[in-house]
């Protein structure tokens, strides 16, 4: 995982427990090493549990909160994935950064 994301951990963490996050995920370059600093955005796969009336207002928020504390672009991608070709790739790369308790202990 590169040096931005864990420089960003404890903010990141913070955010997902602010809006209500289930589990937050990296994935491609930035999950890989192969992240150009110059040209790639970070890639991030988000469960945002269950939908509510303030699910759209929650994860709106959450991509402008994350492009912040980043200072760079990003993409969000919410579970579940049902592009196979995306899946494929997420499920191969993806590093988990926050999962949230009541999410852990229902697993």
């Amino acid at each position: 995982m590169i040096a931005l994301v864990e420089d960003n951990r404890e903010a990141i963490v913070a955010l997902c427990e602010r809006y209500g996050v289930r589990r937050l995920s990296v994935f491609g370059s930035a999950a890989t090493g192969t992240f150009d600093p110059a040209t790639s955005d970070v890639d991030f796969l988000v469960d945002l549990g269950e939908y509510d009336d303030r699910v759209g207002r929650r994860f709106m928020r959450l991509i402008v909160a994350l492009e912040e504390v980043m200072g760079r672009r990003i993409d969000v991608v919410t579970e579940p994935v049902t592009k196979p070709w995306l899946r494929e790739e997420v499920d191969a790369t993806k590093v988990t950064i926050y999962e949230s308790a009541s999410s852990q202990t229902a697993a």
